[in-house]
C-alpha cells in the first residue's frame, strides 16, 4: 500500500457519520438522529420495520481483483440502506436473463392486480421507468403514499428543490421527470417479487452472493406489515429497496465488494461467467453495462445506480465510474478505467468528496507503480 493510500484511509476513518451508533440512542452533541425518516412529514416520521446497531467507520479496497486495503469491521453485516437499490436491478437482470422482464412493457400486462393497473397513469408504467426513477407511479405501497417523498432532494441531485418534501407536486407524464422516491422503489420491489415468484432475500444469496464466497450474516428485512400473497408462494415478505422506513439489506463489506467486483469481471469478460470454480453470473453482461447509461431526463443517474459523467459528481472516480449509495455514508463505488472496487461504510457524507478524491488519486498512483 503506498502512502496516499494510507493517507486516504486515515482520512476516511477520522471521519465517522454522525449517526449515533445505537439507532435507539439520543443523539449525543455533535450528532444527528438516526436515520432519514425524520424528515417525513407525519405520520409517516418513524420506523415501520426492525433496525439494528452499527459498526465503526469500515471500508475494502480493491484493484486489479487484489484487496490493497480493508479496515473498521468489514466482516460486520450492517444496514447499506439505498446501496440495496442496486441489488434490486441486478434482481430485475436475473429476470430478463429468464425471459421474464420486458423492459418497456407496461408493467401492469405481466403483473395485473398489484397496483399498475388502477388507473391510466399507471397503466403506462413500463419497468424501463421504474429502475430509472422516471415512473411517477401513485399510489400506496405498504402503508406509505409515494406522496411522502415527492420534492425528495438528494445530496446527488443536481437540480435544485423544487418544493417542500412530502408536497403537493403535480405528476408528470410517466418517463418525464425524475424523482427519487423510497415508495416506488419499493413497489418495483414487489413487482419483481410476483414477476420471479421468489422471495427476493433467498434469490439474491443463492444466485449472486454464495457462488461469489460470499452470503455470511447477510439479511434483507421488510417491514412489519409488507407481506404480500403471490401465488405458488403464499404469504411471502415483499422486501424494500432501502432502510428509509427501517428493514433493507444488511450486508458486509466485502460482500459488497464481492458484488462489485463481479460486475467489473462481467464488464471486461474476465470471468467466463465462473469464480473458482463456481458458475455464477445470472445476469447478462448487457444488462449490466446499460445499467450505466444514462437516463435521458437524468443524465447523472443510471438503472438504479449513481454516474460520474464528466467527472463532477464524484470527485476522484473515473467517468465511467457506477456508484451504490445509501444513507448514513454508504458508497460502494465501480470503476472500470481504475480496474477498482471502493467500499466505505458510515463515512460522514461532509467527506465523502474529499476521501474520494484522495482514494481516486492514491489508486491511479498504486497502479501506475505495479
Amino acid at each position: 500500500m503506498n502512502d496516499a493510500l494510507a493517507h486516504a484511509i486515515e482520512l476516511a476513518q477520522a471521519h465517522e457519520t454522525p449517526w449515533p451508533r445505537d439507532p435507539f440512542a439520543a443523539p449525543a452533541p455533535g450528532q444527528q438522529p438516526w436515520g432519514v425518516h425524520h424528515d417525513d412529514p407525519p405520520p409517516y416520521n418513524r420506523l415501520f420495520g426492525p433496525v439494528h446497531a452499527r459498526g465503526p467507520q469500515s471500508g475494502v479496497l480493491l484493484q486489479h481483483g487484489r484487496e490493497l486495503a480493508a479496515w473498521g469491521e468489514p466482516e460486520r453485516a450492517d444496514l447499506t440502506f439505498s446501496v440495496a437499490k442496486t441489488y434490486l436491478a441486478l434482481i430485475a437482470g436475473i429476470a430478463d436473463a429468464r425471459g421474464l422482464l420486458v423492459l418497456d412493457q407496461p408493467v401492469h400486462q405481466a403483473l395485473p392486480g398489484i397496483g399498475f393497473d388502477d388507473n391510466a397513469h399507471n397503466r403506462a408504467v413500463t419497468w424501463r421507468q421504474l429502475l430509472t426513477q422516471t415512473s411517477e407511479w401513485e399510489g400506496t405501497c405498504f402503508g406509505l403514499p409515494d406522496t411522502v417523498d415527492r420534492w425528495r432532494q438528494v445530496a446527488q441531485d443536481p437540480r435544485p428543490a423544487g418544493g417542500p418534501k412530502g408536497g403537493a407536486r403535480p405528476l408528470q407524464a410517466p418517463g418525464t421527470y425524475w424523482e427519487y422516491n423510497d415508495v416506488r422503489i419499493n413497489q418495483l420491489s414487489l413487482a419483481l417479487l410476483h414477476l420471479l415468484r421468489e422471495p427476493l432475500p433467498a434469490l439474491f444469496l443463492e444466485a449472486l452472493l454464495r457462488p461469489l464466497g460470499g452470503g455470511e450474516g447477510f439479511a434483507w428485512r421488510g417491514y412489519d406489515a409488507s407481506w404480500a400473497e403471490v401465488p405458488g408462494l403464499g404469504r411471502v415478505a415483499s422486501v424494500p429497496g432501502g432502510a428509509h422506513w427501517g428493514g433493507g439489506v444488511s450486508i458486509s463489506a466485502r460482500d459488497q465488494a464481492r458484488i462489485g467486483q463481479h460486475l467489473l469481471d462481467v464488464l471486461a469478460g474476465r470471468t467466463g461467467g465462473r469464480t473458482d470454480g463456481r458458475t455464477v453470473g445470472p445476469v447478462r453482461r448487457e444488462w449490466i453495462a446499460a445499467m450505466a447509461e444514462p437516463c435521458p431526463v437524468a443524465p447523472f443517474y443510471g438503472r438504479l445506480v449513481w454516474l460520474n459523467r464528466g467527472g463532477r459528481a464524484f470527485p476522484g472516480a473515473s467517468d465511467d465510474a457506477m456508484m451504490m449509495l445509501g444513507a448514513g455514508g454508504h458508497t460502494v463505488w465501480v470503476d472500470p478505467a481504475l480496474d477498482a472496487v471502493v467500499v466505505l461504510r458510515w463515512l460522514d457524507p461532509a467527506w465523502s468528496g474529499a476521501v474520494t478524491a484522495a482514494i481516486g488519486a492514491a489508486l491511479r498512483g498504486e497502479a501506475a507503480t505495479r
